[in-house]
């Protein structure tokens, strides 16, 4: 469904792409758990779905690594 769609647009992405990819949602979880600390998070599950976005592209990108 929708996260075979976004593994499907990782696995189309080139291996610096999926490395900007990373690093965007990193930013990411730090400034949600940022807001968090700081009582100003509304949407709490969100820190769990970037925590399972990195980890869906860190997935992708060993793969690219073990097929190179």
């Amino acid at each position: 469904m929708k996260t075979d769609k976004y593994v499907a647009d990782l696995r189309s992405k080139s291996a610096a792409e999926l490395g900007d990819e990373l690093t965007a949602a990193k930013k990411e979880l730090f400034n949600l758990r940022f807001q968090n600390a700081t009582n100003q998070l509304d949407n709490t599950g969100r820190i769990k779905e970037v925590r399972r976005n990195i980890a869906r592209i860190q997935t992708v990108i060993s793969e690219v690594n073990a097929k190179a």
